[in-house]
């Protein structure tokens, strides 16, 4: 199950569970559009892998129980602003690959 993490891993904004600005890679890395966009140039720091936008957990009990008042998103934050200088490294030999190809 997605952790739903509360905040973006490089700028530290808040991304509620329900924000359509979060961005999470394969490994649930979490950042919002404009650090993807911007910054990252659609290439994970950590992994190297591509970004698409975190699904929203329902917020209503509509089916079985999947909703957030029964598994409610993660309230640990996990702060690691990117080294820009070396993100930009890593980032120009693939960031040309579509993620699909990495």
């Amino acid at each position: 199950m997605l952790e739903l993490r509360p905040t973006c891993e490089n700028c530290n904004k808040p991304l509620a569970p329900d924000s359509p600005d979060a961005r999470i890679c394969s490994y649930e890395c979490t950042f919002c559009a404009t650090c993807v966009d911007s910054i990252l140039e659609n290439v994970c720091p950590n992994c190297g892998g591509g970004f698409v936008a975190r699904p929203i957990r329902p917020a209503t009990n509509w089916k079985g129980d999947n909703y957030l008042g029964k598994d409610p998103a993660s309230t640990k934050v996990k702060f690691r602003p990117v080294d820009l200088v070396a993100h930009a490294k890593f980032a120009t030999a693939i960031k040309a690959i579509l993620p699909h190809e990495r």
